[in-house]
């Protein structure tokens, strides 16, 4: 189980992501799968770095949007101005906007969260909701960014068969997301910023440093959120700030709360969504195309519905992916389904023979003490 709880994650993102690039590098994946899996490694990403606030600090932040929107644009503009001067997009460049965009994002966090995490529950919300609508009307009036028209970003590869390489590269992120976030949460600063979420007036007078903790959390989040950002740019080669709005934020936001707020449920949850919203996109065209996001809405209220409603809590703790599993388990070491040895005991030595039998005589002291003594000898019968 503790395999399972710590490690499968990450043996299930490398294990596809190996696969999908072997696929990808022979050219058997179309254009249109490979953009649905960037946007979801790009989702995973977000999903998780998130939760490391909403989920396990408790907090509720609507402003992931706008740090997302950072990477995005100072990533996707120094990857421009490389590409320029270096004469085309490579890895180094691809790595270059990486670091700049997540660090961009974090030092926004710090900008941000510094004041803003003194504050709890809606008023966080509304002031983290506010930078990113403050962020993304920047962006869209900044000429140098673009301005109305939005920031025409580098592709990535010229080659069909070679954009694989991107989806490998955001697998790779993944990787280091889940490594860093769940390395922290299992240290004891993790345990420190789990105690300010179960009570952070006890956390608080155990001597905890609530802010420090609550800040270091918020910047972890923004980074990845950067990077994401970043990733975006090369997906979409053309960035519009209007689509870091904060409905992209309750997005993000609503893949956290349907996954459990759990690292696991964090994954799942975003590809899930990721692929309906494309499958939606895709199927319905035309005057159809309106439903989508009354159909989008019907299914996230039906699992919102499974997963809080009472009714169904027996059903949920029954049928479960960690019950269903410790079940199989539990079945697979039940001491009814061992069968017999194969040893054949006759044929074991031993130091008595199997004839002989021990005997055990009592003798009565009648001294006139009240002290018995008690010997053992052995015989045969």
């Amino acid at each position: 189980m503790k395999f399972v709880k710590h490690y499968l994650s990450y043996v299930v993102v490398g294990a596809l992501a190996i696969i999908l690039s072997v696929v990808g590098a022979v050219g058997g994946l179309s254009g249109t799968f490979l953009a649905l899996l960037e946007q979801s490694v790009i989702a995973i990403i977000l999903a998780v770095s998130l939760n490391m606030v909403v989920g396990f600090l408790g907090e509720l932040s609507l402003g992931h949007a706008g740090f997302m929107c950072v990477g995005a644009y100072v990533g996707g503009k120094l990857a421009v101005l490389l590409s320029s001067s270096l004469g085309g997009t490579n890895i180094v460049t691809v790595i270059l906007a990486l670091i700049v965009g997540g660090l961009c994002a974090g030092i926004c966090g710090f900008i941000v969260g510094l004041p803003a995490l003194r504050l709890r529950g809606d008023y966080l919300a509304i002031v983290t909701l506010a930078f990113g609508e403050i962020v993304k009307n920047i962006f869209e009036n900044s000429e140098f960014f673009g301005g109305q028209t939005g920031l025409r970003t580098p592709e990535f590869t010229t080659k069909r068969d070679t954009r694989f390489i991107l989806f490998l590269i955001g697998a790779i992120v993944v990787l280091l997301t889940l490594f860093v976030i769940q390395n922290v949460i299992r240290s004891k600063h993790g345990r420190a910023i789990t105690a300010i979420r179960d009570n952070e007036i006890a956390a608080r007078a155990t001597g905890i440093n609530v802010t420090k903790y609550k800040l270091m959390g918020f910047v972890i989040s923004a980074v990845f959120a950067g990077l994401a950002g970043v990733l975006y740019s090369y997906s979409q080669q053309s960035l519009q700030a209007k689509t870091f709005d904060y409905n992209y934020s309750i997005e993000i936001l609503v893949i956290v709360v349907l996954g459990g707020m759990t690292v696991n449920g964090s994954i799942i949850s975003a590809v899930l969504i990721t692929a309906l919203n494309n499958i939606l996109q895709t199927k319905l065209g035309g005057s159809f195309a309106v439903a989508k996001d009354l159909i989008y809405a019907v299914v996230l209220i039906l699992m919102v519905i499974y997963r809080n409603a009472p009714a169904l809590k027996n059903f949920r703790e029954k049928y479960n992916l960690t019950n269903l599993w410790r079940k199989i388990v539990k079945h697979k070491h039940d001491p009814a389904r061992v069968g017999d040895d194969a040893v054949r005991w006759d044929v074991v030595p031993t130091k008595i023979s199997m004839d002989e039998v021990l005997s055990t005589d009592v003798v009565i002291d009648t001294t006139g003490d009240n002290s018995a003594d008690i010997g053992e000898r052995g015989g045969n019968k």
